[in-house]
């Protein structure tokens, strides 16, 4: 065990320019896609919660694209997209869609009635409850979906180098293809360590936005 953890420190050291051009291309594939992801799920969440029809075939619809994997939807966006980000950054919003929508429904959904009443009753708009009172106690839920989404969209980020996007999954095909166990560890190691910060990170944030008890 030893000599794997000196001979993967000494490839990530003469491979440092190229470890953190792969890191930056990482980070940019995840941060796009969550980004997109949130743009899109967030609003349709809050619109789900309103209607159960809305609800129910919509969640339905994302949940059914859950269950595809993502390398499939990634070849099968090549034919259309090419080789390209645009490609993976597809396949990465896809995945990030489902617990994103799923929260953000379900966090809007459990406000109690009463909370919305009492809000009316002071005199405020609808657009202003939903602002004001109910997005703050939504909050924790929805950075919840988006805690587990960010986890989801490091790890399978490494399938943008099986196309030749680039990435931290470039040492990880590298790996494999040569039989070669440090080279995977300089990619599979860093990605495990993104995921356990962004988890780390978000469960913190998740934690303050929480209303007291």
């Amino acid at each position: 065990m030893p000599a794997l953890l000196s001979e993967t420190f000494l490839y990530a050291q003469s491979h440092v320019a190229e470890l953190l051009n792969a890191l930056g291309e990482h980070l940019l594939l995840v941060a796009v896609s969550l980004g997109i992801s949130m743009l899109v799920s967030i609003p349709l969440g809050i619109w789900t919660s309103r209607s159960r029809t809305a609800s129910l075939t919509v969640i339905n619809t994302f949940n059914a694209l859950r269950v595809i994997p993502s390398i499939a939807i990634l070849f099968l966006a090549i034919p259309v997209f090419g080789l390209s980000n645009v490609s993976a950054i597809i396949a990465l919003t896809i995945l990030a869609f489902p617990p994103i929508l799923i929260n953000t429904n379900a966090a809007y959904r459990t406000i109690e009635p009463a909370i919305r009443e009492s809000a009316f009753g002071m005199g405020m708009t609808s657009k202003q409850s939903l602002w004001r009172v109910e997005t703050p106690l939504a909050l924790p839920v929805i950075v919840a979906g988006v805690r587990t989404a960010a986890v989801e969209v490091i790890a399978s980020a490494t399938l943008a180098a099986f196309i030749g996007i680039g990435g931290l999954g470039l040492f990880v095909v590298r790996g494999f293809a040569l039989y070669d166990i440090p080279i995977l560890l300089v990619g599979a190691v860093p990605v495990a360590l993104l995921a356990l910060t962004a988890d780390l990170l978000l469960g913190a944030l998740q934690n303050r936005l929480q209303p007291p008890s």
